[in-house]
């Protein structure tokens, strides 16, 4: 209490009476009330309404006199809606829904609802279905809150964790289905795409693909509401590709928000027709007695309409990966060269590409279990690994047992992401790019990061990203602080994050950047017989782009077995739709108008294979990344190895020069020689499949990357 002037306590009260509060009056004798005016609102509804503020795009578009008039905000979205309706239309009926945006559980009973019918041409009726009485809702291109609300309001598993991402479930499949992705083959793509074998490319007739094109599109079309996003692909602004996803969870449209390039209000209201389409069905499944189908799953692409289907998964990798297909056919049509790779920037401007695979895999009670990336080369490298697993005397009675018991877990890692991730340089992208007459752009706006056993120690740059607007998929949290613990596996090991690019703190917006300066092949060599780094030749370059070279390592509670190698063309064999003679040969001819240098980087092992020697140490390989970025690598003195004929410095700062030639540090070098010439046939026996493919009218390019292969 303070002290008045005469000494007094203000406001004092006796011990035998209570407070007495002193308000002041007004001449009326009412109470004055001190609180806000009160709200313009008669019901909770009209509150709720004004809490929500309006906000239309009102950018000006280019008039008929070539002047600026504004488009009214209803002829806009009458645009928008017809467009949509063009998307959704089913081509037996030749007629588009009735599509109406917004929410249906904001709608008020009996308001009446502007729509949208699309109509192609006059065809006769064939009948009236219950799905033409009925209006479809297009949640168009929502903002991350209201995606949020969606999702949690209507999709069982979406939980918000303590990190402020929305922890979602991706259902019955939780990786890629490449045995179920399907290309439609006709005049075109018989001669463009890689058919046959050792392509990822399995056909399916036209007439398919309009029976799951029908069958996804009356699915979409049944549902009281979809949601659709209009966005690009590539940030080179003369080369931008424009998609539209047209999806049935909240879940796949805050994920492509994520993935793709997000377009400014201008943008979009100029975005007219879509270039490509997704048609994801999600969970619906696919007719099992369609010609072509394998399973209740299928994923279809068809090139000359511009279209993707997906049935029966409701993966989302399914959506990013088969853009990156599409993309890696539209772009070489254009003389641009898509890239499977990571790209960042130096301070003065100095690109780099890193090549590489990595991932884990796993089998867990007859259920593979794997990264997406890794699907495919475990398909591919399978068969290899029984014979030699069998040449090997295995003792499993069974490939059944074998599997089960060999392939408890197989680690694949060639640093991709790490060296890429660089504090010292601007990240580009960490996973798909384009490559044109103008320099670098990635294809995508966000970045997929593996989740399993994320620590803020190892990777602080993917934890830090994953706040308000991440999707995290398929990850095990807390019930009660939602905190994540990526350590677990109880759904999947391939636990994922998606968020948008500009979550990492170092990216460069927009991502464009000059021509590389360097080209850098990543290989983990388990059998510890390649060089820690080699300067290639062109012809070189191409051939192990072409090889695409890594190791698997398996490992069991009976011992350690002996690496397996695999192979996957350009890096990325599952995505690829050309040969892959064509991306090398339009890789060679982008490095030697640019000047760009060919490396390969072994981040395996050193001193013996896997399980003998020890891997190579991470701090060596950065320094050896280092030397590249800075040009000093180029400066060094070299010396050409035996078989692989490969060019390695006889010094780097940093790195001790003993571990610079493999067979320095093998203590048995009959082993060492052994293993470099079993090596060294896999890689000739798996480059068959490319050997007969002719490039160029003379075919010297072919005799010359053949060259460039071990030599015996």
């Amino acid at each position: 209490m303070a002290a008045n002037s005469n000494g007094a306590m203000s406001g004092a009260v006796s011990r035998n009476s209570g407070l007495k509060i002193q308000t002041q009056k007004k001449q009326n004798g009412i109470c004055h009330d001190d609180s806000a005016p009160p709200v313009k609102a008669q019901t909770i509804d009209e509150l709720h309404s004004l809490q929500r503020k309006k906000s239309a795009p009102t950018t000006p578009i280019n008039g008929a006199q070539g002047s600026f008039t504004a488009l009214s905000e209803e002829e806009r979205q009458k645009q928008q809606l017809q467009s949509i309706s063009a998307s959704l239309a089913s081509l037996t009926r030749e007629t588009g829904p009735k599509v109406v945006k917004g929410d249906p559980a904001n709608r008020i009973e009996g308001q009446k609802v502007a729509h949208v019918s699309h109509h192609h041409v006059e065809a006769p009726t064939i009948g009236v279905s219950d799905s033409s009485l009925k209006f479809t809702h297009v949640l168009y291109n929502l903002s991350p809150a209201e995606l949020y609300e969606q999702a949690i309001k209507y999709e069982k598993g979406s939980f918000i964790t303590s990190t402020g991402a929305l922890a979602t479930l991706s259902g019955a499949k939780t990786g890629r289905s490449p045995r179920d992705k399907r290309v439609v083959k006709d005049e075109t793509t018989e001669k463009d795409l890689w058919w046959g074998k050792g392509s990822p490319n399995i056909e399916m007739d036209e007439h398919t693909f309009m029976v799951n094109r029908e069958r996804a599109v009356d699915y979409l079309n049944s549902l009281e509401k979809v949601f659709v996003n209009d966005q690009f692909l590539n940030w080179d602004p003369q080369n931008k590709i424009k998609v539209r996803i047209v999806s049935a969870r909240a879940y796949h449209s805050l994920f492509m928000h994520n993935m793709c390039i997000r377009p400014t209000p201008e943008e979009l209201e100029n975005f007219g027709t879509p270039d490509f389409t997704i048609y994801n069905a999600g969970q619906f499944p696919c007719n099992r007695y369609t010609h072509h189908m394998t399973s209740s799953t299928s994923i279809d692409l068809n090139l000359a309409r511009r279209e993707m289907v997906i049935l029966g998964t409701q993966y989302a990798g399914e959506m990013k990966k088969g853009l990156f297909s599409v993309m890696h056919y539209l772009m070489p049509k254009r003389q641009i060269l898509s890239l499977h790779s990571g790209c960042n920037m130096g301070k003065d401007g100095d690109v780099a590409l890193f090549f590489g695979l990595s991932g884990i895999v796993s089998l867990d009670n007859v259920t593979m279990r794997s990264q997406e990336r890794y699907v495919p080369l475990l398909l591919i490298s399978l068969m290899p690994a029984i014979i030699c697993f069998e040449n090997a005397m295995c003792p499993y009675s069974s490939v059944f047992d074998l599997f089960i018991h060999e392939f408890n877990k197989c680690v694949l890692g060639t640093g991709k992401t790490t060296l890429s991730t660089d504090h010292n340089r601007f990240l580009i992208g960490d996973d798909e790019h384009c490559w044109s007459d103008d320099g670098v752009s990635n294809i995508e706006g966000g970045c997929y990061a593996k989740c399993i056993d994320l620590s803020k120690e190892k990777e602080p740059d993917i934890w830090n990203a994953i706040k308000f607007g991440t999707v995290l998929e398929n990850v095990v949290f807390d019930e009660h602080t939602r905190e994540v613990d990526y350590s677990e596996k109880s759904v999947t090991e391939n636990t994922r994050a998606a968020y948008p690019i500009e979550f990492i703190p170092n990216v460069k917006l927009p991502c464009v950047a000059p021509h590389p300066k360097n080209v850098i092949l990543l290989a983990c060599d388990a059998f510890g017989v390649l060089p820690p780094v080699s300067k290639l030749s062109l012809a070189q370059t191409m051939y192990h782009f072409i090889s695409g070279y890594t190791a698997l390592v398996a490992g069991t509670e009976d011992g350690i077995k002996e690496p397996q190698a695999t192979f996957s063309a350009c890096f990325g064999a599952a995505f690829i739709m050309m040969h892959p003679t064509k991306y090398a040969a339009m890789l060679a001819e982008k490095m030697q108008k640019h000047g760009a240098t060919g490396w390969l980087v072994n981040t395996g092992w050193s001193g013996g294979r896997y399980g003998c020697g020890s891997r190579i140490k991470l701090a060596y390989t950065r320094k050896i990344i280092d030397a590249i970025h800075s040009g000093s690598l180029l400066k060094a003195k070299y010396k050409k190895t035996v078989v692989f004929g490969l060019e390695i410095p006889t010094g780097i700062e940093g790195v001790p020069s003993e571990i610079l030639e493999p067979q320095n540090t093998w203590k048995d070098k009959k082993a060492y020689k052994d293993t470099l010439l079993k090596l060294a046939e896999l890689f000739k026996n798996n480059f068959e499949t490319f050997t007969n493919y002719k490039i160029g009218e003379d075919n010297k390019l072919t005799e010359e990357i053949l060259a460039a292969g071990p030599n015996f």
